[in-house]
């Protein structure tokens, strides 16, 4: 069904935090609510203000709660007051019973257990609010990354990593089916979509709930068949997935699976690892040289927490050789948080906040380092580069990613020259490497 076109566009104040299946998450709301609906910066015009938050650590928490307060303020001053909807992982996380005696602002709470109805919610509430027909609803979804797209693949984790929130939050592992992804990743594609990014909060057990008999190589055989289709990529993945047979599909697939692998390996101390539950916790050196002897050229990427409780001096010197020896790609460092609930939380050995920043602080000095010298050999050399969006820093200057960059997390590659717009994909000349970033020539 669709709505009449010469119907008032319905204003909407999209704002979400977090992760990219976040983003998933609030393009679908959008997308689902009509033909109708515009994005607006504007939240004094907007018909709804809907905050997507965060809730997985607590400085997550603390910049959900601060937008929320921050809207809230702004709406005070409205009339008519937009539907002010709050969704998420805070609402998961906390519960409406407990965020909605402090937050009295918010006329709405959408909780991840029932995602499926966040579209009726509102839009049942929006007709209430102005007295009109509601929304008519659709099944769709609203790209906002163009020329990229995030595909989340499943819901949930079975994993019981010490210091995690997620399987409270999300619940356990829940993956959609191949014949509903291949529908939503051809329609990003009509939608502009060069490159897919498979996400999910473990992607290599996808179809391991559902007994699918080949689980994610076959999904992934089932996209690379779409036309339009660039690049597919794949993020978090969980190590212990890294199968030697995944592998082997991923060295087959050709040139648009990327060998890029994003894996959360969070340390590289035994005790440190098995303190944290992870189910690795021998050597995670394994994972890189399996990847490494199958795919020599692909890029790593990882992500670490320093200060988990327990890590003294020659727990952190592990780490430290760890990263100067394995030189990944691109590596996120945190500072462990203590999460309210978590099992990690009650540990002994708890370290100073201090010194867990200042932990973090060695690593990411050092990386910068590292990513240079690695984005160094690629200077001189020719490159497909995605283009993304015109640069505000120069005339004729844009913004895009070669293949070894993820969007968002990693860095990008600044390009300029004949055929440049965004949208493309054009072969480019590396000119300079910066600690993060490519310039690139086409």
């Amino acid at each position: 069904m669709t709505v009449d076109p010469s119907s008032r566009p319905l204003l909407v104040h999209m704002t979400s935090l977090g992760c990219p299946k976040n983003r998933v998450d609030s393009e679908r709301l959008l997308g689902r609510l009509g033909e109708t609906v515009t994005a607006t910066e504007d939240m004094a015009a907007a018909d709804l203000v809907c905050i997507n938050t965060c809730g997985f650590i607590e400085p997550a928490v603390e910049e959900s709660l601060r937008c929320i307060i921050e809207a809230a303020q702004v709406l005070a001053e409205v009339e008519p007051r937009p539907l002010f909807a709050v969704a998420g992982c805070l609402v998961g996380r906390y519960g409406q019973a407990q965020l909605a005696p402090d937050l009295p602002e918010v006329d709405l709470w959408l909780d991840l257990k029932e995602m499926d109805r966040w579209p009726a919610l509102v839009a049942q509430a929006l007709a209430r609010r102005t007295a009109t027909p509601p929304p008519v609803l659709r099944e769709h979804r609203r790209l906002s990354t163009a020329p990229t797209a995030y595909l989340k693949i499943s819901e949930g984790c079975n994993h019981g990593c010490s210091f995690c929130t997620i399987p409270s939050i999300r619940g356990r592992l829940s993956s959609r089916s191949p014949e509903e992804l291949v529908h939503e990743a051809r329609a990003m594609l009509a939608q502009g979509a060069r490159e897919l990014v498979i996400v999910g909060q473990d992607v290599t057990a996808y179809g391991k709930d559902a007994g699918l008999a080949y689980g994610l190589p076959d999904l992934l055989a089932r996209l690379l068949e779409l036309p339009g289709l660039d690049w597919l990529r794949l993020m978090y993945l969980y190590p212990a997935g890294i199968t030697r047979e995944l592998l082997g599909f991923i060295a087959s697939a050709g040139p648009r699976l990327l060998p890029y692998f994003d894996m959360p390996l969070q340390h590289a101390h035994p005790a440190v690892l098995k303190a944290m539950g992870r189910p690795f916790a021998q050597d995670p050196r394994r994972v890189v040289d399996s990847i490494r002897a199958v795919l020599p050229q692909a890029a790593l990427r990882t992500s670490l927490i320093v200060g988990f409780p327990g890590e003294g001096e020659a727990e952190f010197q592990a780490l430290q050789d760890f990263v100067e020896n394995t030189r990944f790609q691109h590596l996120g460092v945190f500072a462990y948080c203590a999460e309210e609930g978590t099992p990690a939380a009650e540990l002994p050995g708890q370290v100073p906040p201090a010194e867990r920043e200042a932990r973090r602080e060695i690593l990411m000095a050092r990386q910068k380092e590292i990513s240079r010298e690695l984005l160094e050999t690629h200077v001189g050399e020719e490159m497909d580069v995605l283009v993304e969006a015109v640069s505000p820093e120069w005339p004729g200057l844009h913004l895009g990613r070669v293949w070894l960059q993820a969007p968002e997390v990693d860095g990008v590659t600044y390009v300029s020259g004949e055929g440049v717009q965004p949208g493309a994909m054009v072969r480019a000349r590396i000119e300079d490497a910066k600690e993060y970033d490519l310039v690139a020539l086409a």
